[in-house]
């Protein structure tokens, strides 16, 4: 059974394009918020046409192995996220998910299992975060038949070139993309994204540098790039006044919103570790709620983020968690407290509250930063397309990029931030991103009406079909099949424990004595019909352990 879905305008186009693509790399580029994941989950139904083939999801994060997993099943395809060279590919499910990290590790396994398939490279910037990664991501990947390219920002501070991506000269000049769907033409069609207002704070701080110097200086004042970090450190240190300010001021604006939004949320992007728990203990005293944390060593991060999401908690502070593709729309308020400076992270940061709400009329979003120079800049061009270019060069060497330091640590040897005082807001211009005094954008019927689209049905699997693509009927409440099968794998696990502690043997031996009670030959590979029946073998076995 073929499955209607309603498109927006720009994902059906960039589909039809994709259907014409004269390459077997095909570079979308959509703003954050515009629905990249649910355009790419359509090419990949049209791609496959009902039949099977090798299908891999590629992504910056695990929390976005996740996310991808939850939509693809929307789509009834079911992909495995938590897949490992060493395992197969159980026969219930349509392919994997795998992080940059992973692809690159596992090029080899990676060649063979993607040949002739399907890849989608999702946020494709960071295969080029380092060299290494991008060598490794195109050899596992340079075997599949297609190629899908996603992108919000297709740009990075460095030369490293991005796998796949083509250039305007060859190996070098500007990234080439076959489909564009810029913030401006969001804004423009109205539905999709937010307009995001910036407003920028400036300050007296006052610092001992590296040198044991004591210098001061506002934000307007012209300084050594030497001292840009340090003043920004500086301003954003905790036991400052110009933080404290800014938070107060974006925990109003907050509280203002949830009069009609009332579960909206605010975003605060910390420094490290430190300095996230430092500015939650702020927040807490300033809005008498406490801040949810996120910590990068947190295990359960994903979790946690996933419950923020859902909730109606006013405030999550965050260092890198909340980054790309992290689909948390009920933030209308961020406070960007980081050192770190650079365009692409600037540009990621504010698609975290970008995306819209629908139900909502009129709902701006609010992006609190310091009024430095280089953030200035940034919010100035966040409605521009920019593209990533890589320089040709004479020789090997690669010519050091001062904008690729911006965030890393100095050598702080003796700097020690002594005070910063926040003052007024700075008045907000037309180059601020987005115009204060323009018509905010209005949601109509139209905007929202979509455009039908039809797919062919996913391809079928093993074990337990259903009608619709969809999970078994007894994992009808589980989100994902994934998710699905790892309650029943769990399930599986306690049987082994109590049947272990019965007999007093190690769980290796259990485990193997009912992979051949129930014809498994590797858990890892089971469907979710097999492992029910394992349950079942495992029930069994307990009856007549105690004598039941």
């Amino acid at each position: 059974m073929a499955t209607t879905v309603t498109l927006r305008r720009w994902q059906r186009d960039a589909l039809i394009a994709f259907a014409d693509r004269p390459h077997p790399d095909f570079l979308a580029v959509a703003c954050p918020g515009a629905g990249k994941t649910t355009f790419a989950l359509s090419a990949i139904r049209a791609e496959l046409g009902g039949q099977p083939r090798p299908l891999v999801i590629t992504v910056p994060t695990a929390h976005l192995k996740q996310q991808w997993a939850e939509a693809a099943a929307r789509f009834g395809l079911h992909l495995d996220p938590d897949w490992h060279p060493d395992s197969g590919l159980a026969a219930d499910m349509h392919g994997i998910i795998v992080t940059y990290a992973q692809a690159a590790s596992a090029r080899h396994h990676l060649r063979k299992f993607a040949e002739m398939g399907v890849v989608v490279l999702d946020e494709v910037h960071h295969a080029a975060s380092d060299r290494s990664w991008g060598d490794g991501v195109f050899h596992a990947f340079q075997t599949a038949d297609v190629r899908l390219l996603l992108s919000g920002t297709p740009f990075r501070s460095d030369d490293n070139p991005i796998p796949f991506v083509r250039y305007t000269f060859g190996d070098h000049g500007e990234a080439v993309s076959d489909f564009e769907y810029g913030y401006g033409d969001a804004l423009e069609e109205g539905g999709v994204v937010r307009p995001v207002y910036f407003p920028r704070f400036d300050g007296h701080m006052e610092w001992m540098d590296a040198n044991g110097a004591i210098k001061e200086a506002t934000f307007g004042d012209d300084l050594d790039r030497s001292d840009w970090s340090a003043r920004l450190r500086t301003a954003l240190d905790s036991d400052g006044g110009w933080l404290p300010t800014v938070l107060d001021k974006a925990n109003q604006r907050l509280t203002k919103i949830r009069t009609s939004h009332p579960n909206a949320g605010g975003l605060v992007i910390a420094i490290d570790h430190e300095h996230a728990r430092e500015i939650a203990a702020k927040m807490a005293t300033i809005s008498g709620v406490a801040p949810q944390v996120i910590l990068s060593d947190d295990a359960k991060a994903s979790e946690k983020i996933d419950a923020f999401a859902a909730n109606d908690a006013p405030w999550i502070v965050a260092v890198r968690m909340i980054s790309e593709g992290v689909d948390v729309p009920r933030l209308r308020v961020a406070v960007f407290a980081t050192t770190t400076t650079t365009a692409l992270f600037f540009r990621q940061a504010v698609g975290r509250v970008a995306r819209w709400t629908p139900g909502l009329t009129t709902q701006p979003a609010y992006f609190y930063v310091p009024d430095d120079h280089r953030l200035r800049g940034h919010a100035a061009t966040i409605a521009m397309q920019r593209r990533h270019s890589v320089e040709k060069r004479p020789t090997p060497e690669r010519k050091s990029d001062p904008a690729a330091l911006d965030g890393r640590e100095e050598q702080m040897s003796l700097f020690s931030a002594l005070s910063s005082t926040a003052l007024e807001e700075v008045a907000p211009t037309g180059h601020d991103g987005i115009d204060p005094d323009e018509n905010p954008v209005i949601s109509t019927a139209g905007d929202l009406t979509g455009h039908p689209f039809d797919l062919p049905p996913p391809p079928p699997l093993a074990g337990r079909a259903t009608t619709d693509g969809g999970v078994p009927d007894a994992l009808a409440n589980i989100r994902s099949r994934f998710s699905g099968k790892q309650a029943l794998r769990d399930r599986n696990s306690d049987r082994v424990r109590s049947i272990a502690q019965i007999l007093g043997w190690e769980h290796r031996a259990v485990n193997g004595e009912l992979n051949r009670r129930s014809g498994i030959s590797r858990i890892t590979e089971a469907t979710a019909q097999q492992l029910e029946h394992r349950i079942s073998c495992a029930d069994k076995w307990l009856d007549e352990l105690t004598g039941r």
